[in-house]
This record gives structure tokens, C-alpha cells and sequence, in this order.
């Protein structure tokens, strides 16, 4: 089948859709994906061209791969991804443990690696496939706002042009320049992370496990300082990983740290064989920030909805964005989807509108609450010592605590692990 062509830049009059998606991130794309899929008439708008970059850890757990097979993308290996049966864990000894993903009814048994520049193109040409017309090379600077009603009925790219619709997604990243420009502003009670990552060429690119360190040392394990965060490894199967540093504090401005120092000292420790140095890295060293816990909110207002890391959909666990970004994508699809039939700017579809934000809450909300209650104890590397000494040795808690830090579990019908998980997340006040 021929590659789907995207629509090409336009000028002059306004482009009417249903549905204007700013950003074509696993987040757009996806919602785009999927209103294309429920009939609708989609405009995704993407400042770049693909295929881009994107600072990212390229590892994609159980519940993102669940996302793309709900997409009816091929997630095998002959497609191009590397999969992977489960998560190697460092911490509290020299020898690693090693965890398979958990057999659940809810999720598959596997994750997945792919880089961010192919994973986001073919997200996007999944959506231009299903009926969406892709804008490359379309900054969007400002809203439309209907003076009468003051909701947002369009967007203006930085060339001139204007796009109109009834609704309109924001899924423009940590940046959320159009959640700013309609007044929803960052809060400062939510944490935020920052990872920086590189990639490597060396042997160990065929890995089947991903892998975590949840100790940092700038010297000899044990013997040197503890350094803030967590590391992974990801083999991309292509002969290089990814290897990358993140950070989470409990407040929403980061610790001021040079984090580009630290990942250098870390890496200066791993061993030589591995080939994380400098002669070995390809590209360069990029970061980003992390906004976690719903930290922009409400996620619908006045036309607008937030999807992915506009809304601060990232967990504070673990740092995962791509899945909640996908998984809110599709729910942010369900409401528009349910408006528009019921008929956009009337009481009822307005209802249809305000159960997204609703729907996010009831998934997620006790579940970040307690990622922000693990991340005031854990931002402290002391604290990640004496976890990580007393409780990885321990198969059982640690099953238990994988299962928690990564999300994953069956919510009905699981074992005793999933039904303590989910009876604690529902009654924890929603983040």
C-alpha cells in the first residue's frame, strides 16, 4: 500500500474542519487517529516535518503497545520494532533482577522500542490513513476566540494562515503555548521531572530487556556519592541505545542541577565494555522537562481540550508520557466524537464535552495522587538506598511495587496484587 500523502500547506481563506488538532506527537496523532476512525473531519497541525526528533527514552512499556494495537498498528518484529519481555532492575547490589512483564488481562506481555523520529511518523501517517489531513511546517502562535461566547473556535499559524472548527485539541507538549494563550496556567503543586538522554553505539543494542537503575553513583557503587534520579538503558536493536538520566521533584520548578554533569558522571562509571563514552556517542546530549499529575487544569474549557504533556499527563512514577498521552487521545476522541453528533454548541453536547476531564480524573487521578506522595519520599537519593537495598531483595514486593510504578494491572478480576493496587488508587483523592 502507497505511504498516505499529507495535505499540502494552504493559504488565503480559512480551513474549516470539525476538529483541529495542534501537534502531531503520539498525543495528536492519536486523537486524530481516532476521530478520523468516529467520521469526523480532522485538521492535525505539526510545527516540523516528519520525520523529527524528539528527546525521548524510546522504550514503550505493555500499556503503550495496548495503545497502538488498538490503532491496528503492526507491532511485530518484522515491522521494525524490538521487543521486549521485561524490565532488568539496578539497585541495592551489583547483580541486577531481572522482571517480566506481568500476564495480565488488561495488557499484553511485551514492550517495545522504537526511535521517536519513525514512532511519531508512523502515528501520524496512521491518522492521514484513516481520513486526517496533516499541516507540516504549521506553527501555530495564537487562538481564535468568538468575542460572544469567548470560546476558541480556531488557530492562527505564524505564516498568516487561520484554521476553524468547533473544538479544538492542544497537544503541543510541555510547551502548551495554546493552553497559556486561553489562561490555564501551570500549577505549581505538581512535580516535575527533567530527563536528558543520548545515544550510544554499542554491544548491548539487541537487549531484550529494558533496562533501570535506581541507584546513581558518581564513582564505585557503595563507595561514592549518590547521585538524584533514575537511569535507563534501551537497546534499539540497530546498533546503538539510548541511554538516559531523569530527575523528579515534588514541586514544579526543578532542583537546579546540571544535569547534563551528572549524566556524564554516571556514565563514567558504567563499565568500559558497554562503550557509554564520549568516542562512542552518536548525536548529541538533549533534555526536556516533565510536567507530571494533571499540572494544568481543567484538561476541557471553552472549546479547548489538553491531551499528553500540555496537560501534565505524565506519570510521576516513572516517568511515562506516551501511553497517557495515547490513552487521553482516545478519550479526548470518545467526548468530541459524542459532542459533535449530539450536536456542537448545543447544552447536551457541551455535557458530552465536560465528561473528558471527568473520565481522566476517575482513570487516573488517585493513581498520580499516589505517584506524588512516592516522589516526596524518593527525590531523595537516601531514601531510594534504603528502598532499593531492603526491597528488591524481596521477589514478592517487588512483583508488587513493578506492578504499581509501572501502572500495570488488571483492574477487574486480578490477582491480589491488582485488587490492593486498585482499591488504594480508587480511594485516594484524585490528583
Amino acid at each position: 500500500m502507497p505511504e498516505p500523502m499529507p495535505a499540502r500547506p494552504a493559504s488565503g481563506s480559512a480551513i474549516g474542519a470539525d476538529v483541529i488538532v495542534v501537534g502531531a506527537g503520539p498525543g495528536g496523532s492519536t486523537a486524530a487517529a481516532h476521530l478520523a476512525d468516529r467520521g469526523l473531519d480532522v485538521v492535525l497541525l505539526e510545527k516540523a516535518t516528519f520525520p523529527r526528533e524528539k528527546v525521548c527514552g524510546d522504550g514503550l512499556t505493555p500499556r503503550a503497545v495496548k495503545q497502538l494495537i488498538r490503532l491496528g498498528i503492526d507491532t511485530s518484529e518484522e515491522a521494525g520494532w524490538v521487543r521486549n519481555k521485561g524490565l532488568r532492575v539496578y539497585g541495592g547490589r551489583t547483580e541486577p533482577f531481572e522482571l517480566p512483564w506481568p500476564e495480565l488481562a488488561e495488557f499484553p506481555p511485551y514492550g517495545l522500542v522504537r526511535a521517536r523520529a519513525e514512532f511519531d511518523k508512523i502515528l501520524a501517517d496512521r491518522a492521514v490513513s484513516g481520513g486526517a489531513r496533516l499541516f507540516e511546517r504549521t506553527n501555530v502562535t495564537a487562538p481564535i476566540i468568538d468575542p460572544r461566547t469567548d470560546r476558541i473556535v480556531g488557530v492562527t499559524s505564524k505564516d498568516g494562515r487561520s484554521f476553524r472548527a468547533p473544538v479544538v485539541i492542544a497537544a503541543d507538549g510541555n510547551s502548551a503555548r495554546l493552553a497559556l494563550s486561553m489562561g490555564l496556567a501551570k500549577r505549581t503543586d505538581r512535580p516535575m521531572g527533567v530527563a536528558v538522554r543520548a545515544y550510544f553505539t554499542s554491544p548491548r543494542t539487541h537487549d531484550d530487556y529494558m533496562e533501570s537503575w535506581l541507584e546513581l553513583w558518581d564513582g564505585k557503587p557503595g563507595e561514592s556519592n549518590l547521585l538524584p534520579g533514575y537511569g535507563w538503558v534501551f537497546g534499539m536493536g540497530d546498533g546503538t541505545v539510548n541511554v538516559g538520566l531523569g530527575t523528579v521533584g515534588s514541586s514544579s520548578e526543578p532542583a537546579k542541577l546540571n544535569y547534563r554533569e551528572m549524566f556524564g558522571r554516571w556514565l563514567a562509571n558504567t563499565p568500559p565494555e558497554w562503550g557509554f563514552r564520549p568516542e562512542n556517542q552518536v548525536g548529541p546530549t538533549l533534555g526536556a522537562a516533565l510536567p507530571m499529575s494533571f499540572n494544568r487544569q481543567p484538561a476541557y474549557t471553552r472549546g479547548l481540550l489538553l491531551v499528553g504533556d500540555s496537560g501534565g499527563m505524565i506519570s510521576p512514577f516513572n516517568g511515562e508520557g506516551i501511553s497517557y498521552a495515547m490513552e487521553a487521545a482516545e478519550m479526548a476522541a470518545d467526548a468530541i466524537a459524542d459532542a459533535h453528533f449530539r450536536g456542537f454548541g448545543t447544552p447536551s453536547a457541551e455535557r458530552a464535552l465536560r465528561g473528558y476531564p471527568a473520565r481522566l480524573k476517575a482513570e487516573w487521578g488517585g493513581y498520580f495522587r499516589l505517584g506524588q506522595v512516592f516522589v516526596s519520599l524518593i527525590e531523595h537519593p537516601q531514601v531510594m538506598h534504603l528502598c532499593t537495598r531492603y526491597g528488591l531483595p524481596r521477589p514478592t514486593l517487588m512483583r508488587f511495587t513493578m506492578k504499581l510504578l509501572a501502572h500495570l494491572y488488571d483492574t477487574r478480576d486480578g490477582d491480589w496484587m491488582d485488587k490492593v493496587i486498585t482499591t488504594v488508587a480508587k480511594m485516594a483523592p484524585s490528583a
